[in-house]
């Protein structure tokens, strides 16, 4: 039955399935790490410091990555990010004794490299597969494989406290090392050898965008992702335990519900952004929606911060802001396939997704000291200068006259 289907649709469909089958391994590892080493007695500001190396090698990867999906062509990028989280995963299967910090470290630096290898490789490729003129396709197709991935990384979030509770940290990791090992053993058979790659060989000095509509992009991601990470990595769920007393189960379960709500609206994205009514999105639609996310954001603040109903405002809050962040998201996703140029488009994606993970890395790192300066409301509104910084950048955005989709 898969044979009778167009080449495109069945290469789509494997580069989805990989990562997927990577998102579910990517999310349960995070749930993993947080509950196994809170178990062992580590603070949750040492928990977090195991994250940080994750977040700094999403910078080099995904600046360097781009450059060798090009030259090396996607299957290859996104078969080593398979094979690198294989060995993160078993690096983890060791004696308790041996997990120190460092070692932990060093190999959630390796899944780091992992994840933004497969990502960018997978969202690179959807651009090689969807023609020129089928814009509205290329939304439609970004959606529902970023929506899906976030919905994904939720149930992994489930799963990895699934696995620990059924089967132990050790087992759990290598189980989740052997699926991707299976995983990898197909796409190495059935991925295209020649995705993706250039025809011309870039050269290293290319890795940095010449594209001004790309680079404006990927200076509003960074703000984009930095508003969301200040207060959601470490902020949120310390604020939510010491603060309204939540165990630590009741806070992994919201924010699993959360990321899962959020990648559902993703995929929604083209049918509450125009697409139903013939029109794909273009810079106007992203300042649009990057406003309603700061008056969002601006609103919560304030109503913590003179503190009417905290816990209502924070919950009801969130799931608002995640809404309007997920429909933004899913605008940049598109728009950046759409702008890359079509041979090398790993290059512009890249170099995308660089300044996607140094905006994380920022507001990992100011999640952490602000919260501990000041507490959850200078988070907030350090979240919505951010978010008023990604707005303004956005204006200088292309807009386009005429968008009719074309199926």
């Amino acid at each position: 039955m898969l044979s009778s289907l167009d080449k495109s649709v069945r290469q789509y469909m494997l580069v989805t399935f990989n990562y997927w089958n990577f998102t579910l391994t990517d999310g349960a590892l995070r749930m993993l790490v947080v509950l196994y080493f809170y178990d062992l007695g580590y603070s949750t500001l040492e928990i977090a410091s195991l994250f940080l190396f994750y977040e700094f090698f999403g910078v080099v990867t995904n600046l360097i990555g781009g450059w060798l999906g090009a030259r090396m062509g996607l299957n290859r990028t996104m078969n080593i990010g398979l094979a690198l989280q294989i060995v993160a995963l078993t690096m983890l299967a060791v004696p308790s004794a041996w997990l120190a910090i460092p070692w932990v470290m060093a190999a959630q630096a390796i899944s780091g490299i992992a994840k933004d290898l497969n990502k960018m490789s997978a969202k690179s490729a959807i651009k090689t597969l969807v023609p020129e003129d089928k814009q509205g396709a290329l939304y439609h197709w970004v959606a529902i494989l970023t929506g899906s991935k976030n919905t994904l990384k939720g149930v992994g979030f489930f799963l990895g406290g699934l696995l620990l509770t059924l089967v132990g940290f050790k087992l759990a990791v290598l189980m989740m090392a052997a699926v991707l090992l299976t995983v990898l053993i197909g796409s190495l058979v059935w991925l295209e050898s020649d995705l993706g790659k250039a025809k011309s060989k870039p050269k290293f000095t290319q890795i940095f965008s010449k594209s001004g509509p790309v680079n404006t992009l990927s200076a509003a991601r960074l703000f984009l992702f930095g508003a969301r990470d200040v207060w959601f990595v470490i902020a949120l769920p310390i604020y939510l335990g010491t603060v309204f007393g939540w165990d630590h189960l009741l806070v992994g379960g919201f924010i699993a519900i959360w990321v899962m709500a959020y990648g559902i609206v993703q995929g929604l994205a083209p049918k509450l952004t125009g697409k139903a009514k013939g029109q794909v999105p273009d810079g106007r639609a992203v300042i649009i929606w990057a406003i309603s996310l700061t008056l969002v954001t601006a609103v919560v603040a304030y109503l913590v911060q003179i503190g009417w109903q905290p816990e209502v405002v924070i919950v009801i809050g969130l799931m608002i802001f995640g809404a309007f962040f997920a429909i933004n998201s899913s605008l940049h996703s598109y728009l950046i396939v759409s702008y890359a140029k079509g041979d090398g488009v790993s290059l512009d994606v890249g170099f995308y997704y660089m300044a996607n993970a140094l905006g994380r890395l920022i507001g990992t790192v100011l999640s952490g000291w602000v919260f501990q300066v000041g507490g959850i409301v200078p988070c907030l509104w350090v979240s919505f200068s951010f978010l008023l910084a990604a707005s303004l950048i956005s204006i200088k955005l292309p807009r386009l006259k005429s968008l009719q989709v074309t199926q």
